[in-house]
Order: C-alpha cells, then structure tokens, then sequence
C-alpha cells in the first residue's frame, strides 16, 4: 500500500524535478528547434544562411564583391550634347518655334553660343522651320478652334514667330474663309441658345469678338443667323444696321 501511495505520488507535480531558467531556455530552444524541423516552417529558428544566396551575391546582409568599389562613370556631357538633348525633349511633345526652344535653353542655363549653334543646326537640317510651324499652327487653329486671322497672329506673335513670317500664314486664310467659319460658329451655338434675340445677339457677337472676328464679319453673321431662325429673331434682324453697328463698336466688341 505504501508503495502505490509513493507511486501516485511520483506521478504528481512534487515528482517533477526543479529546472533552472537557463536549462528551461535552452530545452525550450531545443525543443523549438525539433518542432521546426517536424514541420519545416522554422518559425523562430535561426538556420544558416543559404549557401547559393551567398555564392551568387543575392544573399541579404551581404557585402557584395564589388561592394564600396567605385564604377567607371561615363565622361561629363558637353553644353551642347546637353542641349541637343534638350531641344529633343521638346519638339517631342509638338513642334515648337526656334524662339520656344531659345528660351527653353536660357531657362536651362545654355550658353548663348551653344544656343545659337545647336538651333542654326536644327534650322540647315529642317528639324525647326517657322514658317511651316506658322501655316500648320494656322489650319491647325482655324479649323479646330474657329480661330480668326487676329487671333492667330496674336498666338503666332506668342511663340516668337517673325512678323512677316506670320504675315504669310495668315495670308492662306483669306476673308471669305473667314466669314464661312464665323457663320458655321454662329449656326453651332444657335441651335442651343435661350433667351431674347437681343441677348442672343449679343453673347453670339462677344463670342467671335473673342476669337479674333473683326466687328463687322461678327455682327452680319449673327445678323443673318438670326434672320433664317424664326419670326421674332428675324424681326429683330431687320432692325440692325450691321454696317452702322460695326462702324460704332469698331474692333473692340468683347
């Protein structure tokens, strides 16, 4: 009997022997490890690092082979590589005048000797051609945007094209051109416009106005406009003195 009792006894939490914090830490590392290696997740455990990450470099933590030593750097780029470079950029976006791309290289802080060299370059080999930059701008402008002769010299004079250069764009526009675009703009936003014929009147004029349509293009062609859309406009039409009218306001309707 005594010995079953010392048996249950050695059994209970009094027959486990004591541990110390170290034998415990370490068992317990140990016992990690084991587990780790049953199941392959590793969790925790420190493992050596693999030797191909280490034989190719990819390791982490690792000083390459060629860590710290200083690369071959490529020679500086001259002023006017660097502006070639620059101009490129640019005329990669839109075509651009030969004043656009000087004031690009001024901003970049190109000397004025490599600017006028690089650019009368691109000029001998037709890179940048202001004149043709000037008539594309034109139909470009005109067709797309209803632009007017006015408007587009003012535009042109912007980008740094030569006044008589511009002079010779604006000449493929001529007046008749003009007043057709003026009337199709009118005709566009007629369909959609609300209010009295005098209100209409007036928004459709300050509209051209703005687009560089001289006054009196801009009044005859709201006037006739108004005159083929229904009774009341065309009543009110007949009342305006376009001549007379554009003579008063002159070139300066807004």
């Amino acid at each position: 009997m005594a010995g079953r009792r010392g048996a249950r006894a050695g059994r209970g939490w009094d027959a486990i022997p004591f541990r110390s914090t170290e034998e415990e830490s370490a068992d317990g590392t140990a016992t990690g490890a084991r587990a780790s290696d049953r199941n392959g997740s590793g969790r925790g455990r420190a493992t050596a690092p693999d030797a191909s990450a280490w034989a190719t470099g990819s390791g982490r933590g690792r000083r390459g082979a060629g860590a710290g030593a200083e690369q071959p750097s490529a020679p500086p780029k001259s002023e006017s590589e660097l502006a070639r470079e620059i101009c490129l950029r640019q005329l990669a976006g839109r075509p651009r005048t030969r004043a656009e791309l000087a004031k690009v290289l001024v901003r970049k802080e190109i000397s004025e000797e490599v600017i006028a060299e690089v650019l009368d370059r691109y000029d001998e080999v037709g890179i940048i051609d202001d004149a043709a930059f000037a008539r594309a701008w034109v139909s470009s402008r005109h067709h797309g945007r209803g632009l007017a002769r006015r408007a587009l010299a003012n535009e042109l004079r912007q980008r740094g094209v030569d006044a008589e250069v511009a002079t010779e764009a604006l000449e493929t526009l001529d007046e008749d051109a003009e007043a057709a675009t003026a009337r199709a703009l009118v005709d566009r936003k007629l369909r959609a416009a609300t209010g009295t014929p005098d209100q209409i009147f007036r928004r459709l004029v300050g509209m051209l106005a703005r687009k560089g349509y001289p006054a009196g293009v801009a009044i005859r062609a709201v006037k006739d406009a108004l005159a083929a859309r229904d009774a009341e406009a065309a009543e009110f039409a007949d009342q305006i003195d376009a001549d007379a009218l554009a003579e008063q306001e002159g070139d300066t309707l807004t």
